[in-house]
Order: C-alpha cells, then sequence, then structure tokens
C-alpha cells in the first residue's frame, strides 16, 4: 500500500492484504505459536515462533508503520511494555533521561519505580518550556520523552522545537501519541526519533484490548528495536493484533466524533459555575492553543477541568454520572469520567507529577452530544 494514499485508505488497507489461501479481505488470526519448516531453517515467509514473528501481527505492524509514516512499527502486549522495550534498548545504567512534569502515572512509575533501580536517572521538565527541555539536559542524557497532548494535565509540547534541541544534544526525542493518535498528529515527521502508543485506546478504540506500540523511522533503532521486544517477549497476542487492527479501520470517523463531542463538552464547561479551570488545548485561551493548531489536525477527545469545592467535590462529579461511565483509561466509543489523583495518577502523590485533587478527566466518547452535556450538566449540579 503506497504511502501516498489518505489516511483514511491506508488505515484500512495498510497490511490488510487478502487472505492467498481463500481470498479472505480481513486478515485471519493466526493462533499458532510454531510453524512447520521445508527443512532445517526453511522458514515459510520468516516464521518460525510466534514471540518473534506471527502473521496477523505483521499485519498491525506493517499498518501503525504506514500510519505513523514510519519504516517499522512493532506491537507489544500494552502501552507500558512497549516503553519498557523502548528504554532498555535506548539506555544503560548511568543514562540519564529528561521527563515531561505531566505525564501518565504508568510512566512515571515505569521510570521512578523501575528503571530507577536499574541505575537510570531522570529530570522532570516543563517540556512546553523548550529552554527548560534544553537546561535538563546532561552529559549523560540518551532521551528527551514528551506526551502532547499530555495526561492528565492537556499540555502541549512543540514536538519540532524539542527535536531541535534533541538534535542538538544528540539525543533521542520519544513522543507518547496516545492523546492524540497518528489520525491528529505525526510526531515523526515534526522530528522524533520514535513514537509510543497505548493501542488499548484509540487505536483499539472499542475497551476491549489492550495493547501497545513503537513506530520509528530509523532502520538501524527498528532494528535493535525488534530484537529486544523477541529476547523480552512481551509481544501482542494475534487475537489482540486483530481487535487494534479492527478498530483502527474507523480510527478515523471515530476521532473526528471525539473533537466534535470534546469541542462541545469545553464550551458547556466553561461557562458552569462550579468549574474553575477547563483543560482542553482547542480552547483559545489554552496556552498551548496555537502549537496545538499548527502540529495536530484537530484538538481531540480528552478534557480536563477542575471543580469549585475541591477533591471532594471532584470525586462527587465522578460519582453523579450516569452516561459518562467512572473508569480509567480512555479512547473508546463509550465516554468515561475519572478522578486522575485517586485513579490513574495515584503513583504520582508527592513527586513533581502530582495532579490537583481538584481535578476530573474526561474521555469523550461518540454518544450523542446533547446526551453528554446533559448528564455532565446534572453531575455538576
Amino acid at each position: 500500500m503506497s504511502d501516498q494514499h489518505s489516511f483514511e485508505t491506508l488505515a484500512i488497507h495498510a497490511g490488510n492484504t487478502a487472505d492467498p489461501l481463500t481470498g479472505a479481505v480481513v486478515p485471519p488470526i493466526y493462533q499458532v505459536s510454531t510453524y512447520k519448516q521445508d527443512g532445517v531453517g526453511g522458514l515459510r515467509g520468516g516464521y518460525e515462533y510466534s514471540r518473534s514473528a506471527n502473521p496477523t501481527r505483521t499485519a498491525l505492524e506493517e499498518n501503525l508503520a504506514a500510519l505513523e509514516s514510519g519504516r517499522r512499527g512493532l506491537a507489544f502486549a500494552s502501552g507500558l511494555a512497549a516503553e519498557d522495550c523502548l528504554l532498555r534498548t535506548l539506555l544503560t545504567p548511568g543514562d540519564h533521561v529528561v521527563i515531561p512534569n505531566d505525564a501518565y502515572g504508568g510512566t512515571f512509575r515505569l521510570f521512578a519505580k523501575v528503571a530507577s533501580r536499574w541505575g537510570v536517572e531522570f529530570s522532570v521538565a516543563d517540556t512546553s518550556d523548550v529552554d527548560a527541555v534544553r537546561a535538563a539536559v546532561t552529559p549523560r542524557t540518551k532521551a528527551i520523552w514528551v506526551e502532547t497532548p499530555s495526561n492528565p494535565l492537556l499540555g502541549i509540547t512543540d514536538i519540532a522545537a524539542v527535536a531541535g534541541v534533541a538534535r542538538q544534544a544528540g539525543v533521542r526525542l520519544v513522543v507518547d501519541n496516545t492523546f492524540a493518535s497518528p489520525y491528529l498528529q505525526q510526531p515523526l515527521a515534526l522530528g522524533a526519533d520514535v513514537v509510543v502508543h497505548s493501542t488499548t485506546k484509540y487505536m483499539g478504540g472499542h475497551s476491549d484490548v489492550v495493547g501497545g506500540a513503537l513506530v520509528t523511522g530509523d532502520p538501524e533503532l527498528a532494528e535493535e528495536l525488534a530484537y529486544h521486544q523477541n529476547a523480552m517477549g512481551a509481544v501482542a497476542g494475534p487475537f489482540d493484533a486483530w481487535l487494534v487492527l479492527r478498530g483502527i479501520k474507523t480510527l478515523a470517523v471515530r476521532m473526528d466524533r471525539h473533537d466534535e463531542n470534546a469541542t462541545k463538552v469545553a464550551d458547556l464547561l466553561t461557562r458552569h459555575a462550579k468549574v474553575t479551570q477547563v483543560l482542553y488545548p482547542g480552547l483559545p485561551d489554552h496556552p498551548g492553543h496555537e502549537v496545538a493548531a499548527k502540529q495536530m489536525r484537530a484538538f481531540g477527545g480528552m478534557v480536563s477541568f477542575r471543580v469549585a469545592g475541591g477533591e471532594e467535590a471532584a470525586v462527587e462529579v465522578c460519582d453523579r454520572t450516569k452516561v459518562f461511565t467512572l473508569g480509567e483509561s480512555l479512547g473508546g466509543v463509550e465516554s468515561l469520567i475519572e478522578h486522575p489523583g485517586r485513579m490513574t495518577h495515584a503513583s504520582t502523590a508527592g513527586s513533581p507529577l502530582e495532579v490537583p485533587a481538584d481535578l476530573v478527566r474526561l474521555s469523550v466518547g461518540i454518544e450523542n452530544a446533547d446526551d453528554l452535556l446533559a448528564d455532565l450538566t446534572q453531575a455538576l449540579g
């Protein structure tokens, strides 16, 4: 499938070659662990063992690479499995990473509680401030890690500008593109070295699969990542790969609806007396609005807001919704609501990444917008 095709066409066709045996238009689920060899070392299509490669996973990985305009995509059992593989590929004990001051709690935990015991150090910087990122780089820095939009405060980082800092310092730039998805943002084209995804979220899109991905345009780095993927073994299973492939086919139309609904939700919240702040890059007064408008197709489906009355009031709002489901994760067709301080970001408590106690995070789904607005109105009281 040519990379000259539109995103919507690539999402449906890239990696999705018709089955040569039956002509099935959907790649089969190759639920298999091993493969018959035609003599010792005589592999059919390069397949010998499904940890190393599986045809269903290959289809997904080819699709991921096409959507992110990369040379190679790699699919993992979870987003954190992808991150762990990336860290152990790029880093050795004694190395240093610059991480954002707002990031997924699991990513912070991986650095603070796992990688640090392995001798990897990190510094926290406001990645929306290019000078702050530059100042955080040390002679031992090997990577700059960025989330944009960030989780859960919806901060925006200028990817091209930070890529310039990374190039000048001779370090890798990693961009977690989970909140935007490749439909809304293309970090590799803006200078990133590696893109990270939790495919559990918008890529899968239906809250029925857990997965992760790495995509890079660097062929040498791609080989190193593939080596570690196989050596460490946290690969996506064939059924999970198939589910993500199925979800990706509707990614573009879903993201358009997520964005449309989130814009309406953010507008409602900005006018509500019990909301003290709305965090959504689509709002003109968001500090990252202009950068987001420059590097994103649209602003996405995630909205966070702070509630008058503090932590208990925020928790009560989460408990009162009826259409928004109280639950962790994001990016599914159904709308979710959560309290980050007590749920997804509890691991950041007491750290520079600790989130405000009065914060509520929404993953705005694709339901009827009027129903979502009515639900939030009654929940806020």
